[in-house]
């Protein structure tokens, strides 16, 4: 048994002439990097993969995601497909008995909705997981409701931070890092269903203070946010994809 940490970059559309985003219903982000770290039983790290995705829902890259993850259009455009990232992807893990270790379940939702959206087969495709951050924030002690971010986890364990964030292998190496550290062997795993996931009712949630994060944002960036970023921002926010905190810097390395 070995465990793939796995992470996801995504792009949304964009409109020059409105000058606004644009998303398609069926797939709001297309992924368009692919990172991740293998470890084996005793999660020492013997592998990683990583590779840009060519966007096809969006062919040009958010003028604001390229400033978060500095991928760009020439980074993407002669990458391989997501059919053919993907089927890649499923080679490096392997084994469906594999365990998928995430930083946050946003990426598995967002896999799969890739996945259906080209109507790609999950064949082979480990549905176990672990939900890292979940672990971490326990492990943290933080508040119920309340996850911790990579980035404060990574300096709370006083782990090396020798990689930029916001990169998919960048980041699956940190979560790698994290899940190192905090294993246990209460850790269970569980197993993903997309249809749940994708149809349950939304709950009440804690109030997010964008503002707060807006104002974090504006000090990495050194000026002011416009309209559209910090539509991005909350998009982002609202998807859950990382549940990052808002003091993540926008030079992010997995």
């Amino acid at each position: 048994m070995e465990y793939i940490v796995f992470d996801l970059e995504f792009n949304q559309g964009f409109d020059r002439k409105l000058n606004k985003t644009v998303s398609n219903e069926k797939c709001p982000f297309e992924i368009i990097q692919i990172g991740a770290v293998k470890l084996d039983s005793n999660l020492e790290i013997i592998d990683t993969f990583n590779t840009f995705v060519k966007p096809h829902i969006y062919k040009e890259i958010h003028p604001f995601i390229k400033k978060m993850t500095n991928i760009t259009n020439e980074d993407v455009r002669n990458a391989p497909c997501f059919s053919e990232a993907f089927n890649m992807f499923k080679s490096f893990i392997n084994n469906e008995n594999n365990i998928l270790c995430v930083w946050g379940s946003g990426d598995l939702k967002e896999l799969y909705r890739n996945i259906n959206y080209y109507n790609l087969s999950i064949d082979n495709l480990s549905s176990t997981y672990i939900n890292v951050q979940h672990h971490a924030s326990v492990y943290f002690k933080n508040p119920s409701g309340k996850s911790i971010g990579l980035q404060n986890a990574i300096t709370l364990l006083e782990l090396n931070e020798d990689k930029s964030y916001h990169n998919a292998l960048n980041d699956a190496y940190y979560t790698s890092l994290v899940f190192q550290n905090i294993f246990n062997d209460e850790i269970e795993t569980k197993k993903y269903n997309f249809d749940n996931d994708d149809k349950k009712i939304p709950v009440a949630k804690r109030k997010v203070n964008y503002d707060s994060i807006f104002g974090e944002f504006k000090k990495i960036l050194n000026r002011d946010l416009n309209k559209e970023e910090k539509k991005i921002i909350h998009l982002a926010y609202k998807m859950g994809r990382r549940s990052k905190s808002s003091t993540e810097k926008n030079n992010l390395k997995d």
